[in-house]
């Protein structure tokens, strides 16, 4: 200890200046770590601000891509459900049959302004689609194909003066028919329904399936409003459509996988 007093008094200037040396390096490297610190914390904050923005743009951009992919998951599992399958053959109880198959499509065109209103779907021949077939939306029936091209197709929309849907009333299953009112671009009205028959406000109108293009069970709408016949002949009601036509962007073409057999055998006992 003495000879390093001794050593530290026989060079005092070369140990002062050793020693501010190692406190000025000391208060830099403090100084540089608080300094880095501030634009670490600034370059987080901007950072992140853009990463942001980015991932919103990006979401965005792929919400078409993302709203495909719900709308195929979707059709496949409709494909799937039980109630689309026909009875358990009862020679080979194991099989079924699925009776309908639903083809996801995007709606290009839509109008909703006119007596006679259009779907322009972006699926045609190519896909399978032909005349006669469904229009489903996430909420309820849309409409009919009318025409088809190799990869388009056009649907008669329920907002369509000629629209005439097979249906049933949900609560007794009593047949009855759906037409456009032509007022609204949400509203039908329910005709031919039986005079014994009362109906309420919040009743659901669903399809019958007697016409081979719906499956039966499928919403049509729920009656706002009855009215009853003076004349005890059939009654009409007031019908909210489940299907918001005026944001239309996404739908299903069902395609019934049977209708040719029943058709043709609906035709060899006409001609009978």
């Amino acid at each position: 200890m003495r000879n390093l007093l001794a050593f530290f008094l026989k060079h005092q200037f070369f140990s002062l200046f050793i020693l501010l040396e190692i406190t000025s390096v000391m208060m830099l490297m403090n100084s540089f770590s608080y300094q880095r610190m501030l634009g670490f914390n600034a370059a987080s904050d901007i950072s992140g601000e853009i990463y942001n923005v980015y991932n919103g743009m990006t979401d965005y951009f792929n919400l078409k891509k993302q709203n495909r992919q719900l709308l195929n998951e979707n059709a496949r599992l409709r494909n799937t459900l039980l109630t689309n399958y026909l009875p358990a053959d009862s020679n080979y109880p194991e099989k079924k049959d699925s009776a309908f198959r639903y083809i996801p499509a995007i709606v290009i065109r839509n109008t909703v302004n006119h007596v006679s209103n259009f779907i322009v779907l972006n699926k045609g021949k190519r896909q399978g689609i032909q005349k006669e077939m469904g229009v489903l939306s996430d909420k309820g029936i849309a409409g009919i194909i009318i025409g088809v091209s190799e990869n388009y197709s056009v649907a008669m929309s329920l907002l369509n003066i000629h629209t005439h849907i097979s249906a049933r009333i949900k609560k007794d299953d009593q047949l009855v028919n759906v037409i456009w009112s032509e007022k609204h671009r949400r509203r039908g009205q329910v005709v031919d329904i039986p005079a014994h028959i009362q109906l309420s406000e919040g009743d659901t109108i669903i399809t019958s399936g007697n016409s081979f293009i719906f499956p039966a069970g499928m919403n049509i709408g729920v009656v706002h409003d009855f009215e009853k016949s003076k004349n005890h002949s059939l009654n009409k009601a007031g019908l909210q459509f489940c299907t918001d036509f005026n944001s239309l962007h996404y739908v299903y073409i069902i395609k019934s996988l049977d209708k040719k057999e029943k058709m043709k055998l609906l035709e060899e006992t006409g001609d009978e």
